[in-house]
């Protein structure tokens, strides 16, 4: 008989936990409790030793319902209004990858990191993607994914409490479709979205299950097609399931491995929030639009997550969404040439 760790039981186990952990964080009224609170339950439990997994598929089944959420939002006349911000989409793409540099420049300064390795972890990218990318360059895998880890880990914690602290709750003016809730549509447009994101992840499209989904969605809405809205408890319980996924990451031995080193990423992502907290605060004075928004916009954590962000507080979801989509987007086709360009002038 295998071990209840190498069992449905684990994951189990994992899924009750991060739920009490949600529910524990909505009754103390904190910010993001259904995804902060599975996340760093996870986590401490793995830094511990416990050694818990996320349920099979769980961050993209999380995915597919988050990205379906968010498309519903895109109505013809919000869709519109988002194109024409798109100097700002482009002003958040190069951002993207000034913060990967600074926070490279950082980590390298602190950790005596190599350059190629520091890079590569500090691009606010796909983890996984930047992980492949940057062991293509020749930088050490094992650091890069740790840090990509504990950018997400650490943005998704800071921002939220954040803002939310702040008292910028609620000064959004777009609003998703209103559509009555259908499940026989709702499973149909979570059915498409999901094929959608199969058919995308088969080719190789990172976030494919976030990407597919939110692109059915906003297909539809700006078509004004509308299937069905979404109840709050799906959008609680997919929360959920990220929150797991992420915290299902962390591994004890990466904090005894190297505990200077995770000081050093903690301290560069620190860096990097203040820095694009910072061009937020400019843009907004340049472009009129509310600071809480660009931060979110801004913000080098995971999509799925900011965006999230801007949904629970009510802080520009479809120009967040935009924003973090765009900046996914340059970093993919960008870090890798750009690297090469970089090596090229310094040597």
């Amino acid at each position: 008989m295998r071990p209840a760790r190498e069992s449905w039981i684990n994951p189990a186990l994992a899924l009750l936990l991060c739920g009490g952990a949600g529910a524990a964080c909505a009754g103390l009224r904190l910010p993001l409790p259904w995804m902060i609170g599975p996340l760093v339950a996870m986590a401490v439990c793995n830094f511990a030793g416990i050694a818990l997994r996320a349920p099979p598929a769980s961050r993209q089944l999380g995915q597919l319902v988050v990205g379906t959420a968010l498309g519903l939002y895109f109505t013809p006349v919000i869709a519109r209004d988002v194109i024409s911000f798109w100097p700002v989409l482009l002003f958040g793409g190069v951002l993207a990858i000034l913060l990967g540099v600074l926070g490279g420049w950082i980590l390298s300064r602190l950790t005596g990191t190599d350059g190629t390795t520091a890079f590569f972890a500090s691009v606010p990218g796909g983890a996984t993607e930047m992980t492949i990318l940057g062991e293509r360059f020749g930088a050490r895998a094992d650091r890069v994914a740790l840090a990509q880890s504990l950018r997400i880990l650490a943005v998704v914690i800071v921002v939220p409490f954040a803002l939310t602290y702040s008292g910028v709750h609620g000064s959004d003016a777009y609003q998703p479709a209103a559509t009555p809730l259908d499940l026989g549509r709702l499973a149909l447009l979570l059915g498409m979205g999901a094929a959608v994101g199969a058919l995308l992840a088969r080719f190789g499209m990172p976030n494919a299950f976030m990407f597919g989904p939110l692109g059915v969605a906003a297909a539809l809405t700006i078509g004004e097609l509308q299937l069905s809205s979404l109840p709050t408890s799906l959008s609680s319980a997919a929360q959920i399931l990220l929150g797991c996924a992420l915290g299902a990451r962390f591994e004890r031995r990466s904090l005894q491995s190297a505990p200077r080193y995770v000081v050093g990423v903690l301290a560069s992502v620190v860096g990097v929030i203040a820095a694009s907290a910072l061009a937020a605060l400019l843009l907004a004075v340049a472009s009129g639009l509310p600071v809480a928004t660009l931060i979110l916009a801004m913000a080098p954590g995971g999509i799925a997550e900011m965006c999230i962000t801007a949904k629970v507080l009510q802080l520009g979801v479809p120009l967040v969404t935009a924003a973090q989509v765009a900046r996914v987007l340059v970093l993919l086709s960008t870090t890798g040439p750009g690297f090469r360009l970089l090596k090229a002038v310094r040597s």
